[in-house]
C-alpha cells in the first residue's frame, strides 16, 4: 500500500487491530446471548433484548459518554480496573471496547436468526440420548449455525471498522493510539490539503464495508441452502 502515507497506514493498522479484538472478544458472549434469546424463556427476556439492541438506537456519542462514565478512571468499573493497572479510557483497548459494543447487536441478530432456523427437535433428539445441553450445543447446534456465526462476525468486524461516534467520545482521537480509520478521515478533513488522504481512507472504508456485506450475503445464502437441504 505505497499509495498510503505513514499516518494513514497507522490508522488502518490500528483499525484492523481494534476491529479484530472487538470481534474475537465479543463473539463468545454474542453466541451465548443469541442462543438465550432464541431458545430460552425467562423473566426480563425482552429487557435483555432491548439492552442488546440499544446501541443501534442510541446516538453513538451517548454510548461513548456512558462508556466514559462507566469505564473512565473515575467510573465505577474503570476505578476498579485502574487499581490493578488496567486503563481502557483513551487507549486502543477502549476503542476496541466501544467498537465491540456498537457492533454487538449486528452480531447477535445474525447468530440468533441462524439459531432460530435450526429445528429444535434435532437438539431434543440429542438430549434424549443422554447428552448434556452443552454437549448438544457443541455437536448439533454449533455446526449448523456456523455460517450464521461467521456472517455475524463479519458484520461485526465491518461495523467496528467504521465506528466513530462512541470511539472518539470514549478514547478521543490520538494519532498512533486511538486514531482509527473514521477518526483519521475526520482529522484529515480538518486540516488544509488533507482531502486527498481522507479520500483514500474513504475508499478503503467503502471497500471493507462492501466486502463484508457481500461475504455475509454469500454465507447467508449458503446457510439457507444447507437448512433447505437438510
Amino acid at each position: 500500500m505505497g499509495w498510503l502515507g505513514p499516518a494513514e497506514l497507522e490508522a488502518l493498522r490500528l483499525s484492523l487491530r481494534v476491529s479484530f479484538w472487538a470481534t474475537v472478544v465479543s463473539l463468545p458472549l454474542g453466541i451465548f446471548v443469541a442462543y438465550a434469546l432464541a431458545r430460552w424463556r425467562f423473566p426480563g427476556r425482552q429487557v435483555v433484548n432491548g439492552l442488546v439492541h440499544l446501541p443501534l438506537i442510541l446516538p453513538p456519542v451517548v454510548t461513548g459518554y456512558l462508556l466514559l462514565l462507566t469505564f473512565g478512571v473515575q467510573g465505577p468499573i474503570g476505578r476498579l480496573l485502574a487499581e490493578v493497572g488496567i486503563v481502557v479510557a483513551f487507549r486502543w483497548t477502549g476503542a476496541a471496547l466501544a467498537a465491540g459494543i456498537m457492533a454487538f447487536p449486528l452480531m447477535v441478530r445474525a447468530i440468533r436468526l441462524s439459531i432460530e432456523a435450526v429445528d429444535p427437535r434435532l437438539e431434543q433428539a440429542g438430549s434424549t440420548l443422554g447428552a448434556s445441553r452443552f454437549f448438544v450445543f457443541l455437536t448439533v447446534t454449533l455446526p449448523m449455525i456456523l455460517p450464521g456465526v461467521i456472517a455475524g462476525a463479519i458484520l461485526a468486524f465491518a461495523k467496528a471498522m467504521g465506528e466513530f461516534g462512541a470511539t472518539i467520545t470514549f478514547v478521543s482521537n490520538i494519532p498512533g493510539q486511538t486514531q482509527t480509520l473514521p477518526s483519521a478521515v475526520y482529522a484529515f478533513l480538518q486540516v488544509p490539503g488533507g482531502e486527498a488522504a481522507a479520500t483514500r481512507l474513504v475508499i478503503i472504508s467503502i471497500a471493507v464495508a462492501m466486502t463484508a456485506l457481500l461475504l455475509s450475503e454469500y454465507v447467508g445464502r449458503r446457510a439457507a441452502q444447507r437448512v433447505a437441504g437438510s
